[in-house]
């Protein structure tokens, strides 16, 4: 029996009752800053992830179709048979081997691409506009360009091929180009989310500095003190990570319901014409989901290595400047 009448036991069950406060608060004004940077930067850096991969797939798209065809395009001359011209063409890319198809753009489909420009109901025998043959190639088995726009100069004087390699050209150039911003970004994110752990970090020890110095001094391990604070940090770390990529993920599935439910109108076409349905795939979801979890683990090595640092530094200081 003690003074106060409390067995040893019943001490002892006193003291296992008693749970050790964490060395880092569980919630203050820093830490809710901390979390809300850490959504903003993980926001911003999955918007990245998402335009990065909805406008590689777009060029992959744009470059795929446009592998897929050429034009001839003829030029209309005084005494020149359009018809002829076309018929001619037409068949001496059928009988050229990697060629799949060709087809002439007829007066309707050839005056749909210009309404937008002339109006309608065009009268293309007035107007010299230049007539196309759609050619469809084989990908896998291309014929040879150079030997096709030779025939077709040699059959008509008026035509020449277009094999669009200038536009593949600049997509694949677009593509890559937005890949490296995005990079860029996406460090830049990655930078700015390490310095701000390192300051809330310091600033968590700061605030705590004679609890951690009494527990460094008596014995703890530097090993367990950063420990806590990486177990906190990670916490703050996956919360904000979570928040903001979510929020990033919405605004991509907000803006693809809405471009599919109002494809008529002007802005959705062009959206349309641009990304297609503006769907990042599994790719961009994928990628999301890694960025939170890098987030994440990043803030926790951060804080872990920041805390160790401090620790070490501490360890140099004489007992007059502690």
């Amino acid at each position: 029996m003690t003074d106060r009448g409390l067995t040893l036991p019943s001490l002892m069950t006193r003291k296992r009752r008693v749970r050790p406060t964490s060395i880092v608060p569980p919630g203050n004004v820093a830490g809710r800053a901390l979390l809300t940077v850490i959504a903003i930067m993980t926001f911003l850096a999955s918007l990245t992830v998402g335009a990065v991969t909805l406008v590689s797939d777009t060029a992959a798209t744009w470059q795929s179709q446009i592998s897929r065809e050429i034009t001839v395009q003829v030029r209309p001359d005084d005494g020149l048979d359009m018809a002829g011209a076309l018929r001619s063409v037409q068949m001496l890319a059928l009988a050229t081997p990697g060629v799949l198809s060709a087809d002439i753009l007829d007066d309707a489909a050839t005056g749909r691409l210009l309404e937008p420009w002339l109006g309608e109901g065009l009268d293309l025998d007035e107007l010299p506009v230049p007539r196309l043959v759609i050619i469809a190639i084989d990908e896998d088995a291309p014929p040879d360009f150079a030997t096709l726009g030779n025939s077709v100069r040699a059959a008509v004087p008026q035509a020449s091929l277009d094999d669009h390699r200038a536009w593949v050209s600049r997509l694949v150039s677009m593509a890559r180009a937005t890949v490296l911003i995005g990079i860029a970004i996406l460090s830049l994110v990655m930078i700015a989310t390490v310095l701000t752990v390192v300051f809330a970090t310091r600033g968590a020890m700061t605030g705590n500095r004679h609890i951690i110095e009494v527990l460094h001094f008596v014995g703890a391990r530097s090993s367990f003190i950063a420990a806590e604070f990486q177990r906190h940090f990670l916490k703050l770390g996956l919360v904000g990570a979570v928040a903001g990529g979510a929020c990033a993920l919405l605004v991509f599935l907000l803006v693809g319901y809405w471009t599919r439910a109002n494809q008529a109108t002007p802005e959705a076409d062009q959206i349309n014409a641009l990304f297609g349905s503006f769907a990042i795939g599994w790719t961009g979801y994928g990628g999301v989901v890694v960025l939170v979890v890098a987030i994440g683990i990043l803030t926790a090595v951060t804080s872990r290595i920041t805390v160790t640092k401090q620790l070490a530094a501490i360890d140099m200081l004489s007992p007059v400047e502690r």
